[in-house]
């Protein structure tokens, strides 16, 4: 067992209920972020079972990315339905900015543009909140890791406010640093974080392995996202499905299935953003186009002139955005072993494990696209705008006292 987890003496069940039941306590608003996916239908189920035995009304927010299947609808506009007795619905169609992984010369593409409704993969339900100026804070094309904590404010009314999000720390490391990695928390409770002012997330069934999702689905019979029976017909392990807007860093690996799972709606998503069908393709059959596979270099280049070749081969903003990476990775490694420049290549299980620096690492970034290079061990950045928060929000902890 990890020295990080500790048993409880309870079921991770009866622990969630728990956590479930002590926000409900201490907490003033409550709402639940929800996608539609496995962890957050769990968790939304969870939360109304509280909800009702309370008689207590929680909001509900949907961000809806556009370019999502059918069945994702079908079962969020069911759970819509099914509680619409006690919550608050923010269904959200708005452009937002997002990352499109499938395309050098469209490095974002923005959801539900107004300008392109002609091209929309789908249209808003009649639920949608569509019109910007019902949010006070939203501007056309902020991001996705923007708008969340701005709707959070805005919901809270400056009162305590808990977010129920179903993450859990098992599904990758990046959900896991989420969630392990030193905050402020609500009464010290691990399974929360401080975002900003009196707003706190909750991860109640952070703590869940995928396997538990679906035994809670098996045990209740509660609705779940049909979608995922689909995944499992096109081969797909419970641990591989995902449902998330398909354009992403991580989900074009899976974009290959919406071509299986909807094909009538295929045409429209190719049609939205440049590369889908290009991504697709090279995702699914080769994986080179992800640099998955044994990477090799043209005849007359070393791995430095491979790099210097594709950056100048390149759209100018986006080479520019590769060539400010780069130059933080050359300058890192000159202050640390390296002042006269990193090696052509090592020893490949010294580079897969980021152990040691060279320009093979770095031509295999820009091979797969990796445009937040984290194959440089970089994390994703976020937009200025929420660089601009953060700043806020750090003196906001020490006026809070967090």
């Amino acid at each position: 067992m990890s020295p990080l987890k500790k048993h409880i003496g309870v079921d991770v069940l009866v622990a969630a209920q728990q956590r479930i039941s002590h926000v409900f306590d201490k907490f003033e608003r409550i709402y639940v972020s929800f996608s539609a996916g496995k962890d957050s239908t769990v968790m939304l189920h969870l939360v109304m079972a509280e909800a009702k035995r309370r008689k207590r009304r929680v909001g509900v927010l949907l961000v809806d990315l556009e370019a999502q299947y059918e069945l994702t609808i079908t079962h969020a506009l069911e759970l819509f339905s099914i509680y619409a007795d006690q919550i608050d619905p923010y269904w959200v169609c708005m452009p937002l900015s997002l990352r499109n992984a499938v395309s050098q010369f469209e490095p974002r593409w923005q959801c539900w543009d107004p300008e392109r409704v002609d091209a929309w993969v789908r249209h808003p339900p009649d639920v949608a909140i569509t019109d910007p100026v019902h949010f006070p804070f939203f501007h056309r094309g902020m991001e996705f890791e923007e708008f969340a904590p701005a709707f959070g404010q805005h919901y809270s009314k400056g009162h305590l406010t808990a977010c129920f999000v179903g993450i859990r720390s098992d599904e990758s490391l990046n959900r896991f640093r989420t969630l392990m990695i030193d905050k402020a928390r609500f009464e010290n409770l691990d399974w929360t974080t401080w975002i900003d002012g009196p707003l706190y997330n909750a991860y109640p069934i952070y703590d869940w392995k995928t396997e538990d999702i679906w035994t809670f689905h098996a045990r209740t019979g509660l609705p779940y996202n049909r979608l995922y029976d689909r995944m499992h017909q096109a081969g797909l392990t419970i641990h591989q499905m995902r449902i998330c807007q398909p354009y992403g860093d991580d989900q074009r690996k899976g974009l290959w299935l919406y071509h299986l799972i909807e094909p009538h709606n295929w045409p429209k998503v190719v049609a939205r953003v440049n590369g889908a069908n290009y991504g697709a393709l090279y995702a699914r059959e080769s994986g080179n186009i992800l640099g998955n596979r044994t990477v090799t270099k043209p005849a007359g280049h070393s791995w430095e002139s491979y790099a210097r070749f594709l950056l100048a081969s390149m759209p100018p903003p986006l080479a520019d955005h590769y060539k400010a990476k780069i130059a933080t990775f050359l300058d890192w490694y000159a202050k640390r072993g390296y002042p006269s420049g990193i090696p052509d290549e090592c020893a490949p299980k010294e580079e897969a494990g980021r152990k040691v620096p060279s320009w093979r690492r770095v031509a295999k970034t820009l091979i797969k696209g990796d445009y937040w290079c984290k194959s440089l061990s970089f994390s994703q950045t976020k937009s200025e705008r929420y660089d601009a928060y953060l700043r806020v929000k750090k003196e906001r902890k020490k006026k809070w006292a967090l």
